[in-house]
């Protein structure tokens, strides 16, 4: 296994607000599963995340395991590899610092999307990113 960014991620209240949105519209009822949808909206962005302050101030926290699950290490090096395309440092702080800036952004983005009312419309996402690739 690759080494996580992060061994534990616990977000702002902003942002578990914003995921029982999700939850509701969506009908996914896990968290990790809407934070990797989010943190993978992000990462398909091109321009990189502002950096800015994210408090860790709500109760819903969760362990690199449960986030990345099946999909930890394709996870960690879709980062490393956003971060060498950013020109950042790649180090472990820049590394922790970014994904928190990603995942934060892309539930920010989910939750912002007035089109994203249930499960088909996330598919619908990646299959319009996914065109967009290829073209």
């Amino acid at each position: 296994m690759i080494e996580p960014p992060v061994n534990s991620i616990k977000l702002s209240q902003t942002a578990k607000d914003q995921l029982v949105k999700l939850k509701r519209s969506t009908k996914i009822e896990q968290w990790n599963v809407l934070c990797r949808w989010a943190f993978c909206r992000s990462l398909a962005e091109t321009a990189p995340p502002s950096v800015i302050p994210i408090p860790a101030d709500s109760n819903l926290e969760m362990t690199w395991r449960v986030f990345g699950g099946d999909f930890s290490d394709i996870l960690i090096l879709a980062l490393r590899q956003r971060c060498a395309l950013d020109r950042l440092e790649l180090s472990p702080e820049v590394y922790s610092q970014q994904f928190r800036l990603h995942l934060h952004r892309g539930i920010g983005y989910l939750a912002g999307d007035p089109h994203l009312r249930k499960i088909e419309h996330l598919v619908n996402l990646a299959k319009l990113n996914e065109t967009a690739d290829q073209i």
